[in-house]
């Protein structure tokens, strides 16, 4: 799915910065509860991929690592399952966000390379995304996330996404959460 960095050249510093700020304003988003604004920032095309993750003995890795593309993912969401998503969260049946989880995203180790693609980036950073909820319940989640950024007439978009967890089993009890 991703291209191993040390075969892609660096961006150039304008375009690190962009993508940055690309980044730190989807976080903003998703903090504030912007899911609408959010959707604007994907592309049509989106591959939202969050695989579960597997243990495995260093003798048996698939070639993907701890990870397949044939078993059971957390999220493989299209644009569409994006949109339901977020119109579900908005649902007084959505019971699970009542009251509302209270998040806080940040992005970190940024790198971005320039894709074999044209117009597009291959970005790789590390996340943290706290949850809270009602009086006392919190949450962290700590991954890696592989994102491919593509250039549009509006500007970058996320063409793709690939989120993974250190974690074998979630700690939490939803995940009612974009990552």
């Amino acid at each position: 799915m991703f291209t191993q960095s040390a075969a892609l050249e660096s961006v150039s510093q304008d375009v690190f910065f962009e993508v940055a700020a690309f980044l730190n304003k989807e976080a903003r988003l998703l903090d504030e509860e912007r899911f609408e604004e959010w959707l604007g920032l994907i592309h049509e095309d989106i591959h939202y991929w969050m695989p579960g993750i597997e243990n495995r003995r260093r003798e048996n890795p698939l070639k993907q690592g701890f990870y397949d593309k044939d078993h059971m993912a957390y999220f493989d969401d299209s644009l569409r399952d994006l949109q339901r998503r977020v119109a579900r969260f908005r649902q007084p049946s959505a019971w699970a966000e009542n009251p509302a989880t209270r998040n806080v995203h940040q992005v970190n180790n940024l790198e971005a390379f320039i894709a074999q693609e044209p117009n597009t980036y291959e970005v790789y950073s590390t996340f943290t995304s706290i949850r809270s909820r009602g009086l006392d319940e919190e949450y962290v989640i700590y991954g890696r996330r592989y994102d491919t950024l593509i250039r549009t007439e509006s500007g970058l978009k996320l063409l793709k996404r690939l989120i993974l967890i250190p974690n074998a089993t979630l700690s939490c009890k939803n995940i009612n959460t974009f990552l």
